[in-house]
């Protein structure tokens, strides 16, 4: 039975001929099974039915005490990860042991045709049940991972390259070994698809820099979900998305903006959020007229600064004077504010409130102007003139 009859079909070359390479069933029962076994085998279609209803219900069996024991122990835990691998495992394990036993029985009953392919049909569900069990389980465990503060590495911005590292690792591992199952050689389809590569490289080459641009701002990460930031091309919003081909932008104009991530990634990025926290400190300038009290003029920033409940008091506002202006003293009010979305609602507050309290307390805001003196007129006009 381990070898292949005259008229099977046989597989291609190079396949991994299961029926041929599995041990005899005999050889795993004990002696006083031996003349039970000898006898089921003289018909070969009832030896395999017995072996596909045996392995059968030992599936049920071991998913049902095994696997249920080990998930109640993992009950008792604190963490809920350990009882989602268990469950994503049932089914990969039930079919593990159910298809063996189905290989095991197509390989007892002798088929006189159609063994082989039923036998790889099989082993390639083992594959697939065991592949979708590891991207699942994967997902869980990139979730688990990201809610865990003690993993630095895997970050909701991170997550998009790690979960498609892993799922092409699995995919081709996958493949290489259905590859193997059906005896199709993986040296020459990696040969082919070398070459197709490099003709898709050259008519994909603004798709391929965007994917690897979004994996090295995924790995460097100059700014993340929720960040303000301004490109030297112009564009300022909020990013709300970060994809592997582009970014998102939200404009304060309620204008979402695709920026593609090889642009991007060759772009100067001024992010507002960073730093040590996401607060953003305003600059306010102010000019007043010279020969004002300047200790007054900071008294009064200041107390503007402090009276707005929408500035921060740690930092606490300040002034400085920047400077001597060709009309006017300059001076700036730095104010702190939560978030960067802000800026230009607080900041029209804050100049409505210096408006107004300059106004009241007689402080000149000086603004460009000029003013024509005329030092005499001619004693008489141009006798050319009056010709003309």
């Amino acid at each position: 039975m381990s070898e292949a009859e005259p008229g099977d079909d046989t597989q291609t070359s190079g396949a991994i001929n299961l029926s041929a390479e599995l041990p005899e069933i005999a050889d795993w029962l004990p002696e006083s099974l031996q003349p039970a076994w000898d006898l089921i085998v003289t018909l070969p279609i009832v030896g395999g039915l017995v072996v596909a209803v045996v392995f059968y219900l030992a599936a049920f069996a071991f998913r049902g005490l095994v696997l249920n024991t080990i998930s109640r122990l993992a009950a008792r835990t604190d963490t809920h990860l350990d009882n989602t691998i268990i469950d994503h495992l049932r089914r990969p394990v039930f079919n593990t042991i159910l298809y063996f036993g189905l290989i095991l029985a197509v390989n007892v009953a002798a088929l006189p045709f159609g063994r082989v392919v039923l036998i790889n049909v099989f082993a390639s569900v083992i594959v697939v049940s065991w592949m979708s069990a590891a991207l699942r389980i994967s997902n869980a465990l990139l979730d688990a991972f990201s809610l865990d503060p003690r993993i630095t590495v895997v970050e909701p911005r991170t997550i998009p390259m790690f979960d498609l590292v892993m799922k092409l690792t699995f995919i081709l591992v996958a493949s290489y070994c259905l590859l193997m199952v059906w005896g199709i050689n993986p040296l020459g389809w990696l040969a082919s698809a070398g070459i197709v590569g490099i003709a898709v490289g050259f008519a994909a080459k603004d798709t391929l820099a965007n994917l690897f641009s979004g994996f090295f701002i995924v790995a460097d990460a100059p700014y993340k979900l929720g960040d303000y930031i301004n490109l030297d091309s112009g564009e300022r919003g909020q990013v709300t998305a970060i994809g592997m081909r582009s970014t998102r932008l939200l404009t304060r104009a309620d204008v979402e903006i695709t920026i593609p991530n090889a642009v991007i990634a060759n772009a100067k990025i001024t992010n507002e959020s960073g730093g040590a926290n996401e607060k953003m400190r305003l600059r306010i300038l102010v000019g007043v007229a010279y020969g004002t009290d300047a200790d007054e003029v900071c008294a009064l920033l200041r107390q503007i600064g402090e009276a707005n409940p929408e500035v921060c008091s740690d930092p606490a506002p300040r002034v400085r004077m920047r400077g001597f202006g060709a009309s006017s003293v300059d001076f700036n009010l730095l104010a702190w504010i939560e978030q960067p979305e802000d800026r230009g609602r607080i900041s029209h507050a804050l100049y409505m409130e210096i408006y107004r309290v300059f106004a009241e307390q007689n402080i000149e805001i000086p603004y460009a102007k000029q003013d024509v003196f005329i030092k005499e007129l001619p004693d008489r006009l141009d006798p050319n003139l009056d010709e003309s």
